[in-house]
């Protein structure tokens, strides 16, 4: 069991309470006692001699709810009458739903909401395509593609399974950003299928925004699409892990003396974002790389790239990483390492192994939902340590990125997010960190800094601009030529 309680593990628990005092008293000592950390609680019912109440308590996973409803029951006075998982209760009916943005009240409203109006509409984007970008939901919309099968640290659960992740995910991107976005759920594993699939809906929308599709598929999907679609193409789980590895990484030299081109970096985990990571960080200078698999370090020397079994994406990192041909466990080199980048499992080696590390040491272990290694005991070895956890400093988070990403990428029409578009959102993301503000335990900004988003747009806006990459400057609204007459 996991000793954090969290709010994915929230139960509100009904309670029976004797009407007498000191008895809510007891029952929060007892929650307390076996480990529930209490939140809310509501009186829901006031009888001659009972109370319920509802209680919220977050627990540390499902059997810790036995333990604390246990001891409310153990208590003299007190009964457990139900309790409602509320993570599940969220989730009832799906979490996003549509609005219309315009009423329809009269007969007008009908007539230029639907039939006749909307048939001048039609027209016009006959007459310029481009038109759908004015007079649609295209302008400000972004398909959620995902065949289930890399699901957060789940794997190949499938899309039915993957549709929570993608509602949320579409969550995210209204509240942070304004984007509408709907999730889009394949079923087939077939690369072909998915790119021809996407292919026929992108008229439909401004961009796309490829999820948890599993490695080495997803890099020849993304490529291809962003080759054969005039739309930004992002696969998150690549570039927005990216991008926000890189904005911490600025501001981690930054309170360490570092220089980028000077580091040494060990990567574990080369699946879509551990080499979506060590290309962006080529890109900002870091020259020394090692990657390792689940197979060990990545080199040149290893037996799988001379016998020509290890895939494209494996052998480019081999050709492009390791210049020292270091070889055998990722823990063979952590030596001299500045900066150990996890993008695994949980415990890939012990703590201790860190000593090898120089002074000042950087630790971003990221697996979730237990990290490479445990921060508590990395503490003593590392200066700066961040993860993908909520509950931990310093939490690496793609929606620190890919909501500005697109806003800004469908401010301008951009037709493409491209690596200088990625650089200038992870420059922004790192500068919303004031340098009075920097220390070990604030390198990153929290996922709820509303600066985020519209800075990390301005930035990526102004790349496309600056590029050539952007389609349209402004948002004013244009007519078809078979209009502009009946409007002089």
């Amino acid at each position: 069991m996991s000793t954090t309680p969290s709010a994915q593990y929230s139960l509100t628990i009904r309670v029976a309470i004797d009407h007498k005092p000191g008895m809510l008293g007891q029952v929060a000592s007892a929650i307390g006692g076996a480990g529930g950390v209490i939140g809310a609680v509501d009186l829901v019912e006031v009888g001659d001699d009972k109370l319920v109440r509802d209680i919220t308590v977050d627990a540390a996973d499902q059997s810790h709810w036995t333990d604390i409803t246990d001891a409310i029951d153990a208590l003299d006075g007190a009964h457990v009458v139900d309790t409602t998982d509320r993570t599940f209760l969220l989730h009832v009916g799906g979490k996003i739903e549509q609005h219309n943005k315009s009423p329809l009240r009269t007969r007008d409203d009908l007539s230029m909401a639907y039939t006749p109006g909307v048939a001048r509409v039609c027209m016009a984007i006959h007459e310029d395509r481009d038109k759908a970008f004015q007079y649609t939901i295209k302008r400000n919309t972004v398909a959620v593609v995902s065949d289930g099968t890399a699901v957060l640290g789940l794997g190949d659960i499938g899309p039915e399974a993957s549709m929570p992740v993608m509602e949320g995910k579409c969550m995210l991107f209204k509240e942070f950003a304004g984007v509408d976005a709907f999730p889009i759920v394949l079923n087939t594993k077939d690369p072909e299928e998915i790119i021809e699939t996407v292919k026929r809906i992108a008229p439909g929308f401004g961009g796309i925004n490829l999820e948890d599709i599993s490695a080495p598929r997803c890099f020849e999907i993304e490529d291809r699409l962003k080759a054969e679609l005039d739309i930004p193409v992002f696969h998150d789980d690549q570039h927005g892990t990216a991008v926000v590895v890189l904005a911490a990484l600025l501001n981690a030299c930054k309170l360490t003396g570092r220089d980028l081109m000077d580091l040494k970096v060990l990567v574990t985990g080369l699946g879509a974002a551990g080499v979506a990571v060590t290309k962006i960080l080529q890109s900002a200078g870091v020259r020394d790389i090692i990657g390792a698999d689940s197979k060990g370090l990545v080199s040149t020397d290893r037996e799988d790239y001379l016998d020509g079994s290890m895939n494209s994406i494996k052998r480019w990192y081999a050709e492009t990483s390791n210049p020292e041909k270091i070889s055998g466990p990722p823990v063979n080199a952590l030596d001299g390492c500045d900066l150990f980048i996890g993008l695994s499992g949980a415990r890939i080696f012990p703590a201790e192994a860190l000593q090898a590390m120089n002074k000042d040491a950087m630790v971003f272990a990221m697996a979730n939902p237990n990290p490479e290694v445990a921060p508590e005991e990395a503490a003593k070895y590392a200066r700066i340590i961040a993860t993908g956890r909520s509950d931990y400093p310093n939490q690496i988070n793609n929606v620190l990125c890919f909501p500005g990403v697109f806003r800004g990428a469908l401010d301008v029409r951009a037709s493409q997010v491209t690596e200088e578009m990625k650089m200038a959102a992870g420059r922004a993301i790192a500068q919303i960190v004031e340098d009075s503000d920097l220390r070990e335990d604030y390198i990153i900004p929290s996922v709820f800094n509303r600066d985020v988003a519209p800075a990390v747009a301005e930035a990526v806006a102004a790349e496309a601009r600056a590029s050539g990459a952007a389609k349209a400057d402004d948002h004013s609204i244009g007519f078809a030529a078979g209009d502009r007459a009946t409007l002089a």
